[in-house]
This record gives structure tokens, sequence and C-alpha cells, in this order.
């Protein structure tokens, strides 16, 4: 990016752009994490036979009645079934001799087994450099750090989980190839619902797979900094300053976002100022999350490839989707670009009934940038979307008034309906005021 642009942006957005939101890695917190490392081949599955050890507090009961004691005493295979109950632990599950481990609460009623931070805390479930382990069936709440989380591995699955008030992430996977995120839910986070970054290239790529899960409550709902060959389908993102934010990051490697799916999900609602009020999580105004323009369903920051087709977006106050180049990315501007993008086939507005202030928002940055949408959509610059190859039509102005629109100054751009229809099961939010 030209220097005078960015000048222009740090006079637009000086509390967004601060110097620290671009230094901060994601996921950083008191505890020093693993080095990333390339997690190669996937680790041979072990053979049996395999052992069960169950842990509940009642003594005599069960083999353990500590989590960490059971993770300690299993090897590669085996099964620790945990009992409904509060553990205040922390459980690292580490290297390759805990591959393939399960790690089994109550996977119909996760919030029966509770994990639930002490003192300085960082993790409710850590893994590293284990492939394939599964964590079924837990409720993680106040970590300092993330609810569950895993690096540094090929192949994991975390599913029938739940986290709340963790401090950066409530399911978060980083430097992973492959793995899923199933049938969870993740609210009043401190930074991201749902977090997939740093995807390792891969000439073979192996999807990774989030399927009916729920993100809301938060800065972001599913947040992506440099995540690649991701599908996200069957969910619901809503309730948060910004719904799926796929987005380029000095801070991480491999950039940009690539090739990754978003189909048939539903995002709306997303206009939650978490700036104002009494937000139930500690706001962070030095994070990347602080960017975030509130009342968006999709906002991608710089990105190839990728696809937003089939999906319900409706409700957010700015804008459904939104495309720009990746104006944060300063050491690889090679991939800083939009480029190749499709968004395609998406329903806006619920048939009128609750828009989105602009259904497309994009100011022709890139090339191959697809967007096809119906006669009704609204969009704020349709120069932008009139062609499929090829450069498309790129407007200074249009692109300021996108830059002016970071984190809370968003405001000024909302074009706010009276309400929203009822939806049984789900009230709206804008500002937390317990």
């Amino acid at each position: 990016m030209e220097e005078n642009t960015i000048r222009n942006m740090l006079r637009l957005a000086p509390v967004a752009m601060m110097a620290a939101a671009l230094l901060v890695p994601a996921g950083a917190s008191a505890q020093t994490y693993p080095a990333p490392k390339d997690p190669g081949k996937v680790q041979p599955k072990p053979k049996g036979p395999h052992k069960t050890y169950t842990v509940c507090h009642k003594k005599h009961a069960c083999d353990f009645r500590s989590i960490q004691k059971a993770v300690n005493k299993a090897r590669a295979g085996d099964t620790i079934r945990v009992r409904n109950g509060v553990y205040r632990e922390a459980v690292t599950i580490n290297g390759k001799g805990k591959r393939y481990l399960r790690l089994v609460g109550n996977a119909k009623k996760p919030r029966k087994v509770v994990l639930l931070a002490k003192g300085n805390m960082q993790n409710g479930v850590f893994i590293n450099n284990a492939d394939k382990v599964t964590v079924n069936g837990f409720f993680a709440r106040n970590y300092k750090g993330n609810g569950f989380f895993v690096t540094n591995a090929n192949g994991y699955t975390f599913t029938h989980l739940v986290a709340k008030q963790t401090g950066v992430y409530g399911l978060y996977a980083f430097n992973t190839i492959g793995g899923k995120m199933l049938h969870s839910e993740a609210y009043y986070v401190n930074d991201g619902a749902f977090y997939i970054g740093q995807t390792p290239p891969q000439d073979k790529p192996v999807q990774s797979i989030v399927r009916d899960v729920d993100g809301w409550g938060s800065p972001i709902g599913f947040s992506a900094t440099n995540m690649r060959y991701v599908t996200i389908t069957k969910s619901r993102f809503y309730n948060n300053g910004v719904g799926i934010v796929p987005n380029a990051l000095d801070s991480e490697k491999f950039p940009p976002p690539e090739r990754n799916v978003i189909v048939d999900n539903d995002i709306f609602w997303n206009n939650f100022n978490f700036h104002e009020g009494h937000p139930p999580f500690h706001v962070n105004d030095q994070a990347t999350s602080a960017l975030v323009p509130i009342g968006t369903g999709i906002v991608f920051i710089g990105g190839r490839q990728n696809r937003v087709e089939n999906n319900r977006i409706y409700g957010n106050y700015l804008g459904g989707v939104a495309g720009l180049d990746s104006f944060l990315l300063k050491q690889h501007p090679e991939a800083a670009s939009f480029d190749g993008n499709i968004v395609k086939g998406n329903v806006f507005g619920l048939n009128g009934t609750d828009k989105n202030g602009y259904d497309i928002v994009y100011a022709g940055q890139g090339s191959d940038n697809c967007f096809t949408v119906a006669p009704t959509d609204t969009v704020l610059d349709r120069n932008a979307i009139g062609t499929c190859t090829g450069k498309n039509v790129f407007s200074q102005s249009t692109y300021n008034t996108m830059l002016s629109w970071a984190g809370a100054n968003a405001k000024k751009g909302w074009r706010q309906p009276l309400g929203h229809p009822a939806k049984k099961g789900y009230k709206p939010l804008e500002v937390f005021n317990p």
C-alpha cells in the first residue's frame, strides 16, 4: 500500500490502527506457546490393545480424580472418560506419545462436564504435536487464553464443546493440517469465538471442516488469519461485531487466507458494538479485533480463491459481504491482494424483511473477483462488480469510505432498519449492559 493511503487510514481510524495491533500475534497471552513447526505427515496409528481410564471426583469410584493425571498415564490411542462435574484444571496433551488419544466428557450435555479456570490458567485443553486427538463433550470457562487449543498437529477433532468468556479464542487451531470443529458453541470471548490460522501451504491440501457451530457475543464470530483449505458450513454466526473475518497479517506465517469455502451458513445481526456498554469480557483495544467494522457479516482483508456461496446473510447494519486488500500486511506485500474470490448464490436480507446496510461492500481491488447478485441486492459500488475476469474496476473514493469504517467508526456507515423480525431462540445484541 502506498504511504499516502496508509496515512489516510491512520487519519480516518486512529484508534483502530494502533501499532500494537500489527505486532501482537494471534493467541498472545501470559503463557509462552511452543514454536510452530511443520506438522509433517500424520503420525502412525498406534497398535492396540488400548485402555480406557475414568475420571471423577468420588474417591475410589474412578481410576483418577484429575484429568491431567489420566492424560499423563494414557498412551497413544487410549480413551479417557470424564464423568460429570467441575474440574478446576488446565489439561495438556503433548507429544506423539499421546496421538489418537480420545478425551470424552458428556457429548449429549457438555455443560455437565465443566473445565473451570483457577488463577492464571491459560487453556482448558491444550494439544501440541499430537495428531488425531479427539476432545468431545466439555464446557470450558474463564481461561486466560483459550477454551480448546490445538497446534502443530496433523488432524484433530473438536466436537460437542462449549467455550465461554475465554481470554482470546474459544476453539482455536493454529499451524495445523486438517481437523474438525463440529457441533460446538463459543461466546463472550475476548477476540474470536472460533479461530483457524496459519495453515501451512500444501501441494495436496487436506480440507479442514467446521460444521454445525455457533459463534456469537464476541468481537469476531470466526477469525481466520492466513487460513487455508477450510470449509465452514451449516453454522451460525450472529450477535458479534463481525461474523467471519478471513484476513492476512504479518504476525503469522503463510499469508494470505486462501482456498476456503463458506457455504450454507446463517450469518445475521452482527452489530455488537463491544466498544460501548459493559461487555462480558475484557475489551482489548490493542488487538486486531479492534479493527473489525462492526455491523458486517463477512469481511475479507486480503485473500485468494475463496468462495462464499449459498449463505443466508441478513440484518447486518453495515454490510453482508465485504472484501478489500490487506492494508495490514507490510512484510509480505505480494500477499496483500484480493484476487480470484467468488461470492454467489447467497440470499441477502431475509426476503426484504431484515436487510443488510449493503449486501456487497467492495471497492474493486484486485482481479478476477466475481460477485453474483440479484437485481434487488444492494451494492456500495456497482462498478466494482461489473466483471468476473481480469482487473476489477477500482474506486479510490469507495476504498477510502471503506477504510473510514474501521472498528466502531463503522456506525457512521450503518443503514439501520427499525429492528429485526422475531427469531425464535435468538435476541439481538448491540450493546451489552447486564
